[in-house]
């Protein structure tokens, strides 16, 4: 019994590790913990990528537990997982002390893609709708 738990606790760990093993996931982990929660239209906005990518990195990260996500309409919004007391709280502790100091160029750079937001009132404008209003 007790070496089934180790092999599930092992399996688990290794699954979070395979999720932090790609520098987008990285990025997406260092956005929502600088800023708490954000609309998938906000990190792909920020990482300049497309939506079916940043969602296939963000799904990854629910997967292992290091996010939680939270419907509004069509839109849905991610934010780092609270309230574990497994390896993802320790793990994520650490990120937040590695990937969010003060002074990273590279986040700042991200951050400043992410004031280009495409969110009015809370509501999220469709990459159409925002192209046009760019013209």
């Amino acid at each position: 019994m007790r070496l089934c738990g180790y092999k599930g606790a092992m399996r688990e760990t290794a699954d979070i590790f395979k999720a932090l093993s790609d520098e987008t996931r990285l990025q997406i982990l260092a956005l929502l913990l600088r800023h708490g929660e954000l609309c998938v239209c906000d990190i792909e906005s920020a990482l300049d990528t497309t939506q079916s990518k940043t969602s296939r990195h963000l799904r990854y990260l629910l997967h292992a537990g290091l996010v939680q996500d939270r419907r509004v309409g069509v839109w849905v919004h991610y934010r780092v997982a609270g309230g574990q007391d497994g390896p993802q709280k320790q793990i994520l502790s650490l990120l937040k002390r590695l990937l969010v100091p003060e002074q990273n160029a590279e986040l700042a750079r991200i951050e400043a893609r992410l004031q280009q937001s495409c969110c009015e009132g809370g509501v999220c404008k469709p990459a159409s709708e925002r192209a046009l209003a760019a013209r």
